[in-house]
């Protein structure tokens, strides 16, 4: 009697030992990243660029992430939590991105992620909130001026980019180098490995910002609509998110990160996904 006994103490014992782990995991952990979990967590946890200057970079004066998607996330952690400092930050790059979302790391994707069909089998999209479209930087003194020009000539990008699958297609005769980030792309380009380094213009203009020494060339050859991303299936932040776009962008908000960050007026309206039929 005093063994069964013994035995019962100790099964009840395991199972509070599982049920406060997997409650602790729970609150603890992005997977799923529900409404109510980010709201008993008391923070949303968003998957940023740190090397894209204008969307998401990491400011090396003061180490701060600054930057329009970054704002962009603050003001969506005031709109849900109250308060934009209830926002943590994780760096993504292309190649990363998607994974960081499955493992349950970040809530949601803002790093320049264009929408594409290829990329709905993979993860759900809020409603797009930027368009841009490819190009390419070159040196000043370059004799590169659009797309037709690479023949046989080296230009990076950034792996697992839409910018790379563009190229390849767009461009086949180029030699592309794919490298992990951006910034790698670019250190490539201003040490002569490479002769352009090509992806959304609006990436690019932030680099000529930087280097005054390089220009963008080529136009737009693409369109590139950029969407927040978030787990497949969670549609209750997908509508949160789709929500909190139309309304910055009916009170203003958007139009004054916008000008903040880009120094001009946003377009007059938001892109629809019809820009994909023509991309």
């Amino acid at each position: 009697m005093r063994f069964n006994k013994w035995v019962v103490s100790l099964l009840l014992i395991m199972m509070v030992m599982v049920i406060t782990a997997c409650t602790s995991n729970s609150e603890n952990s992005t997977d799923g990243s529900s409404i109510e979990n980010i709201k008993k967590r008391g923070k949303l946890v968003a998957g940023v660029k740190f090397d894209t200057y204008l969307f998401g970079y990491k400011d090396p004066a003061d180490q701060q992430i600054k930057g329009f998607e970054v704002d962009l996330m603050k003001a969506f952690a005031k709109k849900l939590l109250g308060d934009e400092n209830k926002v943590e930050f994780k760096e993504v790059t292309s190649k990363t991105r998607i994974k960081l979302l499955d493992a349950g790391d970040i809530d949601l994707i803002a790093a320049t992620m264009t929408v594409s069909e290829e990329r709905k089998k993979q993860v759900d999209f809020s409603n797009i909130y930027f368009l841009a479209g490819q190009s390419l930087l070159v040196k000043n003194d370059s004799t590169i001026q659009s797309i037709k020009d690479l023949k046989g000539r080296k230009v990076s990008t950034s792996k697992g980019s839409t910018s790379a699958k563009n190229m390849k297609k767009m461009a086949p005769e180029a030699i592309l180098e794919e490298y992990e980030n951006y910034a790698d792309s670019l250190t490539a380009l201003k040490s002569g490995k490479v002769e352009a380094v090509t992806t959304d213009d609006s990436i690019l203009m932030g680099m000529q910002q930087q280097n005054p020494d390089l220009k963008l060339v080529g136009g737009q050859f693409t369109k590139e609509p950029y969407g927040i991303a978030v787990k497949k299936g969670n549609s209750e932040l997908q509508k949160e998110l789709n929500a909190f776009i139309k309304e910055i962008w009916d009170n203003g908000q958007y139009a004054t990160l916008y000008k903040k960050w880009f120094k001009k007026e946003p377009a007059k309206e938001l892109p629809t996904d019809s820009v994909l039929q023509t991309n």
